[in-house]
């Protein structure tokens, strides 16, 4: 349970800002009342004699001041300082300094902060002064001498607890500053990988409807234009056209199972596609018509990062997708090879003279591109002495590492 004097502090603190104020200078008021009735005043005796009520005057005077010490506390300072000051040629009273040391510590926690740093030395400059005054104004010297340094540790009491909850406040509000830097720094973090992540959907999406849809859409159009001539082609590319649309929902449900999996429990998403299944890609590209040679230096013996072999089957699935779509019945060339830690992968085709200026800036080359950057690799895509290139070199090491 915490102390009574706790509860108050944190009741009073709980305050709006002028209630606070009012507060404190009702206790003030309380207190200096109380002085005065005990006679502590004047503080000293000091030459000229000051009539009966001058004290409890300007006393009631830096009360008033006192409820300013937050909305302005350089003006409520300076005016306290000239009350204390006429207070002080009468022989200063207990009540007055006491509420001048309150201006002080307000003035220097509340005021500008050029003021909090500069309070030492004014404090140092009010400490001598008033020592100096009381010095002319009280015959004795050792009495004046005395007195000052009696009235010290109400000016530099004051001034060090405020300096240092000043710095308290700006270290803490320094460190909530900060905690919501890296709030937001970490906020931007996690829309950046949303994004990211949903640019790799995208790219997945892409490659599956864009790879395999396009070649069903070309199978289906080469099969109405046989119409009843060659039963047997029909049925081949018919069966192309299945092999397709299996392979499309497939990667599809896989893709589906991985988005909505918690992490928890089995994978039961199909393994990614890679090198392996190029065979199946190009026989469904050779059933739209086209003349497709391969080259290949990969092997069950090597062993491909599951990144690299996948980016390869992308590639080389949009490069003939694209093939099929631009350069229908053409020849192509695919030469997938290692050479010096890289693979490299590149697709050629012939290419038409009325697409001879096409500069490629679909989206299919913009995940092509994507991909080859994601492990590291480069891709390059236009047209050469072959007709239309399209390399991509990707590092075998760095994706290992």
């Amino acid at each position: 349970m915490l102390p009574r004097t706790t509860l108050t502090t944190i009741r009073l603190r709980n305050l709006p800002d002028w209630q606070q104020d009012l507060a404190i200078t009702a206790s003030s008021v309380a207190i200096g009342v109380l002085l005065l009735m005990i006679g502590w005043s004047p503080l000293f005796e000091a030459s000229l004699a000051p009539p009966p009520w001058l004290h409890p005057v300007l006393f009631g005077c830096i009360c008033i001041v006192e409820l300013f010490r937050r909305r302005a506390p350089v003006t409520a300072l300076t005016i306290g300082f000239a009350l204390l000051a006429a207070d002080s040629v009468f022989g200063a009273s207990m009540a007055v300094l006491i509420v001048f040391a309150d201006l002080l510590y307000a003035a220097t926690l509340y005021g500008p902060r050029q003021l909090s740093r500069d309070m030492v030395p004014i404090t140092s400059a009010i400490t001598i002064a008033s020592v100096g005054v009381m010095m002319v104004l009280t015959p004795n010297v050792r009495t004046a001498v005395v007195t000052g340094l009696a009235v010290l540790p109400f000016l530099v009491i004051p001034m060090w607890w405020a300096t240092n909850l000043r710095q308290h406040k700006e270290i803490a509000s320094a460190e909530r500053t900060s905690a919501s830097q890296l709030r937001r720094i970490s906020e931007l973090g996690q829309r950046a990988a949303v994004a990211a992540e949903r640019a790799k959907m995208a790219r997945d999406l892409h490659d599956v409807i864009a790879g395999h849809l396009s070649a069903i859409a070309i199978q289906s159009e080469a099969v109405l234009s046989l119409g009843n001539a060659s039963p047997q082609a029909s049925r081949s590319v018919l069966t192309s056209v299945r092999e397709n649309s299996v392979h499309a929902l497939e990667e599809m449900r896989a893709m589906i199972r991985l988005l909505r999996a918690d992490g928890s429990g089995k994978d039961e998403t199909l393994a990614p596609a890679g090198l392996s299944e190029l065979s199946a890609l190009v026989e469904s590209a050779r059933a739209t018509g086209m003349d497709i040679e391969v080259h290949s230096d990969i092997d069950e013996s090597v062993t491909l990062p599951a990144a690299v072999n996948l980016t390869a089957y992308r590639i080389a699935q949009e490069a003939l997708t694209n093939a099929t779509k631009h350069a229908p019945q053409a020849r192509a060339r695919v030469e997938i090879r290692l050479l010096d830690g890289s693979l490299t992968v590149e697709v050629v085709n012939d290419l038409p003279a009325a697409s001879a200026s096409g500069n490629g800036t679909g989206i299919g080359l913009l995940n092509m591109r994507e991909r080859a950057n994601a492990v590291g690799g480069s891709l390059a895509a236009g047209p050469s002495e072959a007709g239309w290139l399209v390399r991509a070199v990707l590092p075998i090491m760095q994706a290992r590492s």
